[in-house]
């Protein structure tokens, strides 16, 4: 009760400064030098006015994102107490003090807690029965003292569960140092390893060979396995295998089976190969299951004596699932269909048990979860009850069980974790996500509808209001999608956007073209020379939620982060008229100078994606939608852009750059303000709570651009 009084509190001061706005009157906004720079290829030139950015080591590329920064926390001064009172509001729905559910895996049952005003997580154990002691592994707040960014790339047992292998990150650069301590003596070993592939490792069976991924610091990709024998000086270790071709991402683990550990290469949507090392034997060379083939991707999982194969091979886009002996290896001629392809169904991945296998598949953009008996071959699925949903098989180390651990969260509700018995088909609920101040499922209403794109492909909808937000044409909508690489963005629930749904806003997610929630050929056509029907797809959505009167014509507000932020800056450039604001959180918008760019991290790996512009045809269709380079002299909408000077995944240069250009050319008093976290990367702030200030941020511009048209 009493947290729910002092929400309510909070509430009110917050709307009491309501008439305190955003404002840019009588300050001068930043402008960058014009140092053109003309960048020719297939006879065609492009003058980058602020190429010269691309530079965190020049004092003058500081200074100017510096005085963005200043710029922007002058402007929103006026409403620095509402941003305060959103970021008070949302951390006071966190339980502070709190735990996740325990999984058992060998003799310890394993969590993860945070203390009371604790930014980071605290990793535990505790011997065979949860009544006993408990065994703090890592304790994440004492390990990021004094550190402005801080972060656990996650930790492997080795089988004896004496050693922990973990690694942290302290620059947000991504680049892990690995370290290793006993957990039953807490002596940490000297060696301390640095640049690897964060949760990219694997122990051996004999509890001192450990394997580990090194990324390269020019492209930041994971190109090389290693071998390292604990207690040995790591400049000794071995070179176990080497990715060569950089368009190939690349990690280790070991498989559920504990017999061999894997070393897994892929090139997106184009091809795999997995490399097999018996975890018995680890000095033993790599073995290729089956070499890498373009148009061939195959993920592997070892069973008793055979190998599970989830592939798309023999024309199967949406995957088939095969099973081989394990002493026939990888030739296909050998694989045995286990289940067949669907064109209507998506097969997403297992998990294998003794006596069952489970399933996760999408059909119409929804997950299920389907159990089979391994004996007799009958299968039946869950069942979730809701029109739109997140469902997913959770940690499940334990072979010989008859208990699926899954997790399940919607729009409306909370994230939560179950136990379901695969034999007796009952579901025990283990916890739920604890939302204090008062909230109840029942004050809000969910929903899935179309959109026809305008090529006429029914695109989905999720969508979720307060019950009492009218639906006539008049209330606020933010609209989020993300739309690349095949990733889905499922209808999952968010504590803090509850700020936005108790003001009156309605939230929806966009299924769009780029994501995989269709299926495969859903990502296909929202790819490379198909990307265009990712921000069709957007534009058209936000046309149908203004004709349904989800959302009012002149309170649309768009959000999107990395390639998420090229899909905004790509629809404001095709229809800025409908959006009254747009949040790019890290957005990757300087697409062609960065996919030219080899020496730039990650761009080979991309090609894939995105194209080649050194091929001509990819370089002009990618110019035809590539933000920065479309922008014009006209109007755009309110526009709050976020960047991180470490980030790894999209660089800084590219907001910085697109920013300084809108200033230059856009026609329009609208609020234009870029925010760089100056000690974070494409992740933002790592604790709970500092990441609240980002949302904060975010959400408090929005509220302010809708209220003033109130």
């Amino acid at each position: 009760m009493k947290k729910t009084i002092l929400l309510l509190l909070n509430l009110a001061a917050i709307n009491a400064v309501m008439a305190q706005k955003i404002t840019t009157e009588g300050l001068v906004a930043p402008t960058a030098q014009k140092k053109p720079y003309p960048m020719t290829i297939h006879g065609h030139t492009r003058i980058d006015d602020y190429y010269w950015l691309n530079n965190r080591e020049n004092q003058e590329v500081i200074n100017y994102l510096n005085a963005e920064n200043s710029y922007t926390e002058r402007a929103m001064s006026p409403i620095a107490q509402k941003q305060e009172g959103l970021f008070e509001e949302m951390k006071a729905r966190i339980k502070e003090k709190d735990e996740s559910v325990p999984y058992k895996d060998g003799s310890y049952f394993y969590y993860t807690k945070f203390e009371l005003g604790g930014e980071y997580p605290v990793y535990c154990r505790k011997y065979k029965t949860l009544d006993a002691l408990e065994e703090v592994m890592l304790d994440g707040n004492a390990m990021a003292k004094g550190k402005s960014y801080f972060q656990i790339g996650g930790f492997e047992i080795s089988d004896n569960e004496d050693i922990i292998a973990y690694s942290e990150d302290t620059i947000s650069r991504r680049n892990y140092t690995l370290k290793f301590k006993n957990l039953k003596t807490g002596y940490v070993y000297p060696e301390s390893i640095e640049n690897t592939e964060g949760g990219s490792y694997a122990w051996a069976a004999d509890n001192k060979t450990f394997f580990y991924v090194i990324r390269d610091q020019q492209t930041l990709l994971g190109n090389k396995v290693y071998r390292h024998v604990l207690g040995t000086d790591e400049k000794s270790d071995v070179l176990v295998f080497e990715e060569k071709n950089n368009q190939y991402y690349m990690g280790i683990g070991r498989m559920k089976s504990k017999k061999y550990i894997a070393i897994f290469s892929e090139q997106n949507g184009i091809s795999t190969e997995y490399q097999l090392i018996k975890a018995s034997q680890p000095n033993e060379t790599p073995k290729t299951f089956l070499k890498r083939k373009n148009g061939l991707e195959y993920y592997l999982e070892h069973y008793e004596n055979k190998f599970f194969v989830r592939t798309n091979f023999n024309n199967s886009p949406n995957y088939q699932l095969m099973e081989v002996a394990e002493s026939l290896g990888g030739n296909p001629k050998n694989w045995k269909t286990k289940i067949a392809h669907r064109a209507d169904v998506f097969f997403e991945g297992i998990e294998v048990f003794k006596n069952h296998l489970v399933i996760q598949e999408r059909k119409e953009g929804l997950i299920h979860l389907k159990i089979i008996d391994q004996k007799t071959n009958k299968e039946h699925f869950l069942d979730f009850g809701e029109p739109t949903y997140d469902a997913y098989i959770g940690t499940n180390l334990e072979f010989d069980t008859q208990i699926l651990r899954f997790g399940y969260n919607s729009m409306t509700t909370p994230n939560s974790t179950y136990d379901y018995n695969m034999i007796e088909k009952t579901k025990i609920l283990k916890k739920q996500q604890e939302i204090l101040g008062g909230f109840d499922k029942k004050n809000y209403k969910t929903e899935r509808i179309y959109a026809i794109s305008r090529d006429g492909i029914k695109v989905p909808i999720s969508i979720v209001y307060h019950k009492d937000t009218k639906l006539d044409g008049t209330s606020p909508l933010l609209q989020y999608a993300y739309g690349s690489y095949g990733s889905s963005m499922d209808a999952s629930f968010s504590s803090s956007r509850l700020s936005l749904l108790n003001r009156g806003f309605v939230y929806a997610i966009c299924h769009i073209r780029g994501g995989q929630e269709m299926g495969r050929q859903w990502y296909e056509d929202g790819k490379m020379f198909k990307k265009v029907n990712t921000f069709n797809d957007f534009v058209d959505c936000s046309r149908t939620l203004i004709n349904l009167k989800y959302a009012a014509k002149d309170k649309l507000f768009a959000m999107g982060g990395s390639a998420g932020g090229l899909l905004m800056g790509a629809i404001i450039n095709q229809a800025p008229e409908l959006y009254k604001g747009v949040v790019a959180a890290v957005p990757f918008v300087d697409v062609i100078t960065t996919m030219l760019d080899e020496s730039i991290p990650l761009t080979t790996g991309e090609f894939e994606e995105w194209g080649n512009p050194k091929n001509k045809a990819s370089y002009d269709y990618m110019l035809s939608y590539s933000p920065y380079d479309n922008v014009q002299k006209q109007k755009y909408p309110n526009l709050l852009v976020t960047t991180g000077l470490h980030d790894s995944q999209v660089q800084y240069w590219e907001p910085a750059k697109w920013v300084a250009k809108l200033r230059d050319l856009k026609k329009d008093d609208n609020v234009l303000l870029m925010h760089t976290d100056m000690t974070s990367g494409h992740g933002g702030a790592s604790g709970r709570f500092s990441a609240l200030k980002n949302t904060a941020l975010m959400y408090s511009f929005i509220l302010d651009i809708s209220d003033k048209l109130n």
